[in-house]
């Protein structure tokens, strides 16, 4: 746990810390904003992006509220993990989206809220359920939402910069092409860094769903057998629907929220059938421990959003 959080920690600061040496050395060379109007400008943004982003997320999973009249036994389960895990009981959506998949998001406005779907809900069972929602009471503890809507604008910035003194240099005046190569040469290395902070970004959220992970498995009794399985079964789930086009759009703009990757639910179902794990709930993981992970596992890995299945399901084990 304490290499999980040094990790967490290491990553965040080398976001910033990459970010603001490169925006100090753009505004030295070229004398156009001071640090404080950058500042000002990047913390309006996100502060704009964090308000509005739940009304966005609602419209386009269909979330809505659940009263205790409607899910009585799902909204005790919220409630009773809330207590368990030391924080306010977020408000319960149910998203009417087909896909098998759980979020939590949130703002000032709206307040903390976890929103599964009715994909999960005829999924799983009612114990996979709980150590679902269990891993995303540990995003909201952990601020996972904040911190991860702050670092993800970073690395857009600078794309949008490079891309801009890149094009700007191609229409510079001839008379002016000393200056253009400047320019050309600061947007190519903005674009380098947007890539290295991307990565570190990914490898960020990865490690928040470790931690996630491990909250379900603290607050859920046999967290570990639970979570693993509902893993799982949301994979073959979604891979079996793939098919239908329609249920899969819209879905990878925001799926960093998602418990799941439903974009690696093939890779990960693969990969999980090569460890001959899947006869039962009871065996689901087995014999998985043995499968060595390949060189191209590893570097797949980084650039997704979610850990790699089979290291998430022994990450599960070794926090039991």
């Amino acid at each position: 746990m304490l290499k999980l959080k040094a990790s967490m920690v290491g990553t965040l600061a080398a976001i910033v810390g990459l970010s603001t040496l490169f925006f100090t050395i753009l505004l030295s060379l070229f004398h156009a904003l001071d640090i404080y109007s950058l500042a000002l400008f990047m913390v309006f943004f996100n502060v704009v992006q964090w308000l509005l982003a739940p009304y966005l997320i609602e419209a386009m999973y269909r979330a809505k509220k659940v009263s205790k009249a409607e899910e009585p036994e799902l909204l005790g389960m919220v409630e009773k993990l809330s207590r368990e895990s030391h924080i306010q009981a977020p408000q319960l959506m149910i998203a009417r989206i087909p896909i098998p998949n759980a979020f939590a998001y949130g703002s000032p406005l709206t307040g903390n809220r976890v929103a599964v779907t009715t994909g999960l809900l005829n999924t799983l069972d009612g114990e996979e359920v709980e150590a679902v929602i269990g891993h995303e009471l540990g995003h909201l503890k952990h601020r996972d939402v904040q911190v991860m809507m702050f670092v993800s604008i970073l690395p857009a910035l600078f794309y949008y910069i490079g891309y801009s003194l890149v094009w700007s240099s191609a229409f510079t005046r001839r008379d002016e092409r000393g200056n253009g190569g400047s320019l050309a040469l600061i947007g190519f290395l903005s674009i380098l860094l947007y890539w290295v902070l991307t990565l570190f970004t990914l490898y960020l959220s990865r490690l928040r769903e470790y931690f996630a992970d491990r909250h379900s498995v603290s607050v859920v009794g046999e967290g570990n057998r639970k979570l693993s399985e509902g893993l799982v079964k949301i994979a073959e789930t979604t891979e079996r629907m793939r098919g239908r086009r329609q249920t899969f759009a819209n879905m990878s703009s925001l799926k960093t929220l998602f418990i799941s990757d439903p974009d690696n639910a093939r890779k990960d179902l693969m990969e999980l059938y090569q460890t001959n794990v899947w006869k039962s709930d009871q065996e689901l993981v087995g014999k998985y421990l043995n499968r060595r992970l390949t060189a191209a596992d590893e570097f797949a890995e980084l650039f997704s959003t979610h850990p790699n299945m089979v290291k998430r399901l022994r990450a599960l084990q070794e926090a039991a």
